[in-house]
């Protein structure tokens, strides 16, 4: 054997030496997170405050409260040095935060509990923060100006995060950072959802939720805006569907287009989703492609004294999940200050007066309870489905709005 045949035998070793190094380090670390024992939780989203609230399940109280935005002054010297940059900052500002900055909007866990993600509406970006050390490990720039609602993937590796200027959906590695992917969506991309198995992305548009055109007549002002099915892996779209025009054929013609928080039935056979001025939601069935059913919910004195242009960015509604059984859903009445638990089967309700700015809703690990934030009241309130009734009220940070069900390393909380 002469030097050079040596050499790439060498090479080839080292390259196979490589290769088993990081596969034994990787079966290492996932030992490693089994092994590690878990602590669920609500992750709570301070908009305003920027911060983060780690709420204990079973007692509701507060763990700890991440600042989700140790990089503000470094973050802040960049948009001030770029006129553009600066322009998006004070309109977010001014037209979709109340005249608040918007630094927090949505939240998932690492598989291993170690770390959180969250997207930063005024920032434009995802981080993903140790939650032990409060730490960026990395940091991305999403397309366009402004990061709005995320999905994560069931194996946790993926998220899919509306990148709503941009009118695109990015897809970023959690464990990297990375910008893996993306897929156009209509105007201002919102919602997006993962199926069980990962396999499908439920994606919808809300348009321009600021403009004042807000008459039935003027709604093709608000944008392109439809509910799209788009493959997970190849990223291609599946279907395009135009709410509008179904509902419409419904004999509801003057229904908005754009679709806001959705949940998925068990069999993933049903969708429900919230439309824009209308106080209540709908029910789709994607496997014959109509809506079935229109859940009419009631509307408050105060509500029914404004006009649709002093409605929150266009939301009558803004929150909405489903019980782990399937027979329930969750509301939040965002424009008329309260929750409502519905019967699936019957569209029967109870109504929870809550306070201020019912502003989002999701289900606990368990599927027995319902997290309902109540940003104008700082707290979160916890319904029973069971008994449909509020069994615990938690103080929060300023202005919470999403919140998501996680699972942290419980050595985090000592």
């Amino acid at each position: 054997m002469n030097t050079q045949q040596v050499g790439v035998s060498l090479c080839r070793w080292c390259a196979r030496a490589v290769s088993l190094f990081s596969a034994v380090s990787m079966l290492v670390s996932f030992s490693a997170a089994a092994q590690t024992p878990m602590r669920d939780v609500l992750l709570v989203g301070n908009n305003w405050d920027g911060t983060a609230d780690v709420i204990d399940v079973r007692t509701y109280q507060r763990l700890k409260r991440i600042n989700v935005i140790p990089d503000q002054s470094e973050r802040m010297q960049e948009i001030l040095l770029d006129p553009a940059r600066l322009t998006y900052f004070l309109l977010i500002r001014e037209q979709v935060g109340e005249g608040h900055d918007q630094f927090v909007d949505d939240m998932f866990a690492s598989k291993d509990g170690q770390v959180i993600y969250v997207s930063r509406p005024s920032f434009a970006d995802v981080v993903a923060i140790h939650v032990g050390t409060g730490k960026i490990q990395w940091r991305t720039r999403v397309d366009g100006q402004r990061a709005d609602h995320m999905a994560i993937s069931p194996d946790g590796t993926r998220l899919a995060v509306s990148a709503s200027t941009a009118n695109r959906v990015n897809i970023i590695d959690t464990a990297s950072g990375s910008i893996v992917g993306s897929f156009s969506a209509g105007d201002n991309p919102h919602e997006n959802n993962y199926s069980r198995d990962g396999s499908k992305i439920f994606n919808a548009s809300i348009g321009f939720v600021y403009t004042p055109f807000d008459t039935p007549e003027l709604d093709g002002t608000k944008g392109e805006r439809f509910l799209q099915i788009v493959d997970a892996r190849t990223l291609q779209i599946l279907k395009k569907i135009n709410v509008r025009q179904k509902l419409a054929a419904l004999g509801m013609p003057d229904m908005s287009a754009s679709v806001r928080p959705m949940a998925l039935s068990p069999d993933e056979r049903f969708l429900y989703f919230q439309v824009s001025f209308f106080h209540g939601f709908v029910e789709y069935d994607l496997q014959e492609d109509l809506v079935t059913r229109l859940a009419h919910l009631p509307v408050s004195e105060e509500a029914q004294a404004l006009r649709r242009d002093q409605y929150l960015l266009d939301s009558a509604h803004h929150g909405l999940a489903m019980s782990g059984d399937g027979t329930k859903l969750c509301v939040a009445g965002t424009m008329s200050n309260y929750a409502a638990i519905v019967s699936r089967e019957t569209l029967r309700y109870r109504i929870h007066p809550l306070g201020a700015r019912t502003y989002w809703a999701t289900t606990s690990a368990d599927g027995n309870y319902c997290f309902v934030s109540v940003a104008g009241d700082d707290t979160v309130s916890v319904l029973s489905y069971a008994t449909e009734q509020e069994v615990a009220r938690i103080p929060v940070g300023d202005h919470p709005q999403r919140a998501r069900t996680a699972k942290l390393a419980a050595p985090l909380f000592p």
